[in-house]
């Protein structure tokens, strides 16, 4: 002890915390080459060094600078705090519940939104085709669907809860809870299908692709301060989940109060999780591997694994978001596809490859 009472920490310690200081810089430069990225590539091409000169605000007036602070930037601001707001709900979930199949996606969390979202199509007309072409489907009221559907997934995080506390709050509770949940809002969405005409069908199916580009301005703001808040609580509570990863009587043995802990936890995972689907709608894997892979790297010490997921998590995004873009251009795909299709591969082999998360 008296090595770290007089400010000295020993070598391995000291190698121990480079180590994942140096994967933590790699991930934020690679974050900031992902997100020039995502702005200069499209349909039209913008050097990276016009990006940057905008983004400064040097230089005069650019022809690309419309382009730049009208679409693209906030394009990219959104695929950067969905994926770092998912991965990090993912990391807490995960902790808090010592179950590496925590995640806003398996919980039920997603797609309470999605019911609640076609819930305000169905019921509130929120649905309508905006011109005779083909595909041109958008939502009349955005506002009111996302209120619903951010409602819908508080709702069904505090039942997640209730349930845990009526027979203790265990991890498996709360996990077969969530699992139940999301298969009983996966039926009422389909019963609403079924009943749908075909402008109402296609508005709730348009709406479950995430794309990252319904957002504004406005909704980047509120998803801003939202990520920010919960990233805080959760790196303020960084010893808690590492206590708690240790099992539960070891944590209270330590003075954590575990019930509390986890309840907190689950309400701002659920917080984070039901602002980003209700804006942009179901993106799936992000909070399940994202976790997943980091913890490979740089194991479970919460203090750097929740900021090393939220990097991974926007960096993940901003790739698949920039690919999506790209790969069958000038044609779009939702980003969720994407992410479902790499996600689930590379889960498996995460799965096989390695010992147990």
């Amino acid at each position: 002890m008296s090595h770290f009472e007089n400010g000295h920490l020993p070598p391995e310690y000291r190698t121990y915390i480079r180590r994942k200081g140096l994967f933590l810089i790699f991930l934020a430069v690679l974050g900031v080459l992902f997100f020039i990225l995502a702005i200069s590539k499209g349909a039209v091409y913008i050097p990276a060094s016009d990006v940057l000169r905008i983004l400064l605000g040097q230089g005069e007036e650019s022809r690309f600078q419309t382009i730049v602070l009208n679409i693209r930037l906030p394009h990219a601001l959104a695929a950067f705090l969905a994926g770092a707001g998912l991965a990090a709900a993912g990391a807490a979930m995960q902790s808090i519940l010592r179950n590496p199949l925590g995640s806003p996606f398996t919980l039920g969390i997603s797609q309470a939104g999605a019911f609640g979202a076609a819930l305000a199509v169905m019921i509130l007309g929120a649905g309508v085709m905006q011109s005779t072409q083909v595909g041109a489907v958008s939502i009349l009221n955005p506002y009111l669907t996302t209120i619903v559907a951010f409602i819908f997934c508080m709702l069904t995080s505090m039942v997640i809860v209730a349930i845990s506390r009526l027979r203790g709050a265990t991890p498996e509770v709360l996990v077969l809870s969530g699992v139940a949940l999301g298969a009983l809002f996966n039926a009422g969405t389909m019963f609403l299908q079924y009943f749908a005409d075909d402008i109402q069908l296609a508005a709730m199916v348009f709406w479950t692709f995430g794309d990252v580009g319904r957002a504004g301005w406005n909704e980047i703001r509120i998803m801003a301060v939202v990520v920010a808040v919960c990233m805080v609580f959760f790196i303020y509570n960084r010893w808690n989940y590492n206590a708690i990863e240790a099992g539960d009587e070891t944590a209270r043995g330590l003075g954590v109060r575990v019930d509390r802990v986890r309840l907190l936890g689950m309400l701002m995972a659920s917080l984070a999780t039901a602002t980003i689907v209700s804006f942009l709608g179901i993106i799936g894997f992000v909070g399940l591997i994202c976790p997943h892979i980091v913890r490979r790297v740089i194991g479970d010490d919460h203090r750097f694994l929740m900021p090393a997921s939220c990097l991974t998590g926007g960096v993940l995004l901003l790739a698949s978001d920039l690919a999506a873009r790209l790969i069958l251009a000038p044609h779009v795909l939702p980003v969720s596809v994407l992410t479902a299709f790499l996600g689930a591969p590379a889960f498996l082999y995460l799965l096989i490859k390695g010992r147990r998360p």
